[in-house]
């Protein structure tokens, strides 16, 4: 059984490496969403400002303008939007993660494009796409 003495150790650890954490990571320190061009902007501790387009996100595609606006920042690391019951990790998104694994897979390969919508439309004349040979 660990004493009180090796609790109060690990603590004190776990303290220091979160005082090490904010101040070698940069933070979000401000958000907010620009209706003209449909982003969120995030504002970092070391001056960098990150902005996406809100409809990547998982849980702000369809949002009105007004719910979107409402975003909090949480830790310095997580954004909030209370309305819509969304939270989204700033590092995620700075990696291009705009929300979980099955809400990214879904959305891969969704891209439109006259090219793609063609080369479709001609496979679909040759009967669909070809079968897998093992």
């Amino acid at each position: 059984m660990r004493s009180d003495h090796d609790i109060e150790k690990q603590i004190d650890a776990a303290y220091e490496r979160g005082r090490i954490r904010r101040e070698t990571v940069p933070q979000a320190v401000a958000a907010g969403y620009d209706a003209a061009s449909g982003r969120v902007t995030i504002e970092l501790s070391n001056g960098v400002r990150f902005e996406f387009p809100a409809a990547l996100a998982q849980g702000l595609e369809g949002a009105m303008a007004e719910q979107l606006a409402q975003v909090e920042i949480m830790g310095g690391y997580g954004l909030h939007w209370e309305a819509l019951d969304v939270d989204l990790l700033v590092p995620e998104l700075m990696a291009g993660l705009f929300g979980s694994r099955a809400y990214m897979a879904a959305r891969a390969g969704r891209q439109v494009s006259p090219a793609k919508a063609a080369a479709a439309r001609r496979n679909g004349t040759k009967g669909g796409r070809p079968r897998k040979v093992a």
